[in-house]
């Protein structure tokens, strides 16, 4: 994996099918609005904060239980220069089962240090991903928005 893509991992006592389900309830982790089917392959779908954020993903890839893939279509970010900087990348969720643990390791691929959004990205996907999605997995409960 390419050091200079954004990764985070964590590990829970769920199962590699809860913790796919989860990752899949986009709307039970992903605070602002959501538009569209998020848990099937082929399928496209719309995430937005009004005044900052728009993004469309298709859904690549989706192997039950082991990996999720989004592929980000369009893009819009108001508070940096490139708006479209995460228009091409891949969002990459890919679950593994390490002894009584389920892993989930997260990779925003092409979502680079060179790029102006990498801090504060990096850092909403990390509350994202370690808290909302854990916290999710790990009780079954929606999570509210982190902002």
């Amino acid at each position: 994996m390419d050091k200079n893509n954004f990764t985070t991992r964590f590990s829970v006592d769920q199962s590699p099918e809860e913790v796919f389900n989860a990752i899949n309830n986009v709307r039970g982790w992903w605070s602002g609005e959501i538009t569209g089917d998020t848990d099937k392959l082929g399928a496209a779908f719309t995430y937005r904060v009004p005044d900052v954020h728009f993004s469309k993903q298709e859904i690549t890839e989706f192997t039950r239980g082991k990996k999720v893939v989004w592929r980000v279509l369009d893009a819009h970010l108001s508070f940096v220069k490139d708006k479209a900087e995460w228009k091409g990348t891949d969002i990459v969720f890919e679950i593994d089962k390490k002894g009584d643990k389920t892993e989930v390791r997260f990779t925003h691929k092409g979502l680079v240090p060179a790029y102006e959004c990498y801090k504060d990205c990096s850092n909403a996907w990390g509350m994202l991903i370690n808290g909302n999605l854990r916290k999710l997995i790990t009780t079954g409960e929606v999570q509210p928005s982190p902002w």
